[in-house]
């Protein structure tokens, strides 16, 4: 039985997922059980042990559907059958029987806004203009001889697309490949329910949503801001669109209310106040969102195209915004990062060989900490890092390639700086195969794999972490212990210290007569850090750091990339 949490600022209700780590699995690069060097169902499978010994309670599974592969899945052609490459839906059942087996649950990616142009909805619509498909996507009529507006694509290029057939353009806001769904049409969105209950229906525990905030778009569609790149901004008429709520509304009234679900939101251009709305506590909506406001902190005039360093005063400015502002309101989302972003460690942390493994468990600990629902991105949990990429043929994600050409060839980022920033920020770096052991591609197939294995396998893989009590991989195994042990770490208000501070991330969180003090140094300096007034080392025990430190001390020397967090009862 559930029973809610009183503190002096609001009741909030105990739920499952509010209590749950998640572990997002990329299939493809996960693990090959059949040796033709993509990642299987079968091969989740095989690993399901190794997930119940780390200690999660669900896997966010990256799309597994039928799919021609333009975006790695995310163009879907038929929503209720299984990618040839990942196996068959008797594999898929298999899979979800042993995770339900181990006390695992499976939330699903959702990809609505768009489908693949291979899709039987799309092939239809661009038949003919009275098609009975026609108004399930979003068609226009040129303007001046030129596509309807000037939005820009995320993958570069126009958002629109011409087809000859019948003289209309499509919109898609990603590859041309991707047309965007036209959920004004009550149709696209009984069929969308339909698939999501069928789903439902064979025991899946959630959904994660691919760019939900996009799916409600200003029909007017006017002309976007002028961006570098020469096309317009389509943001401000796209996220967190006119009917966006309503919609979502919709699908909780008609799905996810009759099921208990984990649902999270992919929401490009969330506010504080949007988020409010998707991640509402009546529960109407989403369980919560995904932001990307502390991912774009080192972003700039080419979108993400750099090597920029996140200012840690900046990082720990936008993290307690969503911290406080949510407390009591919403649910967070803690992520450091994901199958579209770079390994943290060389976003966050030092790839050293002397700082690799405090910096990820100092990372580890500053995000596990936090008032929300962490996820770990897969090898995440081994302290992986980014790769050596040599040339573009190493890479295969289509916004790195699509954004090499663009920048490249327009003559506004030369081609070795564009290179180097590729092998800083690419998509790529998080889709090389999981490091299983030091055997051949890192054991994760016999065969040759569909991208390039990170050299660094033999030194980080997963037996390796696993035969010794110090290694990252039985640090993220305490983490997730610790937060099933301590209501605090899932339910305490935060409250930031030292805000200005350049190293030194330091919070409390609080709840009824426990506290706890995370102190975490982000460089790799020497730093003196002094106990807050209430603070008395005789009062304090210690849950967690990732050096030998257990004391507490008035005045603390913190090692570079130190972690440590100490519990008091008041």
């Amino acid at each position: 039985m559930h029973l809610p949490v009183q503190n002096e600022d609001n009741v909030m209700e105990k739920t499952w997922w509010k209590e749950s780590v998640v572990y997002q699995i990329y299939p493809r690069s996960f693990n090959d059980s059949n040796g033709d060097g993509i990642g299987d169902l079968n091969g989740i499978t095989e690993k399901m042990d190794y997930l119940k010994e780390l200690g999660i309670d669900v896997i966010w599974l990256s799309p597994v559907y039928e799919s021609p592969n333009d975006d790695n899945g995310y163009d879907i052609s038929n929503y209720r059958e299984i990618m040839n490459e990942f196996g068959t839906m008797e594999d898929y059942d298999r899979m979800l029987a042993a995770a339900h087996e181990r006390g695992i649950k499976i939330v699903m990616d959702l990809v609505v806004n768009h489908t693949s142009d291979e899709h039987p909805w799309f092939v239809e619509s661009r038949k003919s203009k009275d098609n009975p498909y026609r108004d399930y996507y979003i068609w226009k009529d040129g303007k001046d001889g030129d596509a309807p507006n000037n939005w820009g694509s995320c993958f570069g290029g126009s958002a629109w697309k011409y087809d000859e057939k019948t003289d209309m353009y499509f919109l898609h806001l990603f590859s041309q490949k991707q047309p965007d769904l036209n959920w004004d049409n009550p149709k696209v969105r009984e069929e969308v329910f339909d698939m999501m209950d069928w789903w439902c229906q064979k025991g899946i525990d959630g959904f994660r949503m691919d760019v939900i905030s996009m799916i409600s778009k200003d029909r007017t569609f006017p002309d976007g801001r002028i961006k570098e790149n020469g096309y317009g901004d389509f943001g401000p008429f796209v996220h967190n669109g006119p009917h966006v709520h309503e919609y979502l509304q919709e699908m909780n009234q008609k799905v996810l209310s009759k099921y208990s679900l984990l649902t999270v939101g992919e929401c490009a251009g969330v506010t504080i106040e949007e988020a409010k709305k998707y991640a509402n506590l009546e529960g109407n909506e989403l369980s919560m969102v995904f932001q990307f406001e502390h991912m774009d902190l080192d972003g700039g005039e080419s979108f993400k195209w750099n090597e920029r360093k996140i200012s840690i005063v900046e990082l720990k400015e936008t993290l307690s915004k969503w911290q406080n502002e949510l407390y009591g309101k919403a649910w967070n989302s803690l992520y450091w990062c994901n199958h579209d972003q770079p390994r943290m460690i060389s976003r966050l942390g030092n790839t050293s060989r002397e700082y690799r493994e405090i910096s990820a468990k100092m990372l580890a600990t500053c995000l596990h900490m936090m008032q929300g629902t962490p996820y770990i991105y897969q090898g995440e949990e081994l302290g992986m890092t980014n790769v050596p990429f040599e040339t573009l043929d190493d890479f295969r994600d289509i916004e790195s390639i699509d954004a090499y050409h663009e920048y490249v060839g327009n003559g506004q980022i030369p081609a070795e700086d564009m290179m180097r920033f590729l092998r800083y920020k690419s998509r790529d770096n998080a889709r090389t195969p999981l490091q299983w052991d030091d055997s051949e591609n890192a054991g994760f197939t016999s065969g040759t794999p569909w991208i390039m294995v990170n050299p660094n396998y033999t030194e980080i893989n997963a037996k390796e972490q696993m035969s010794r009590a110090d290694s990252v991989f039985y640090y993220y195994q305490k983490l997730i212990r610790l937060r099933k042990e301590y209501e605090v770490i899932v339910y305490g208000k935060y409250e930031l210290l030292l805000p200005e501070d350049k190293d030194l991330y330091v919070y409390t969180r609080e709840l009824e007569d426990e506290k706890l003090l995370v102190i975490c140094n982000f460089s790799e300096n020497r730093r003196m850090f002094e106990l807050p007034a209430e603070w008395k080392p005789e009062n304090m025990t210690h849950l967690i750091g990732n050096y030998g430190r257990t004391e507490a001390e008035y005045r603390m020397e913190l090692k570079p990339y130190e972690a440590v967090v100490y519990r008091m009862k008041k």
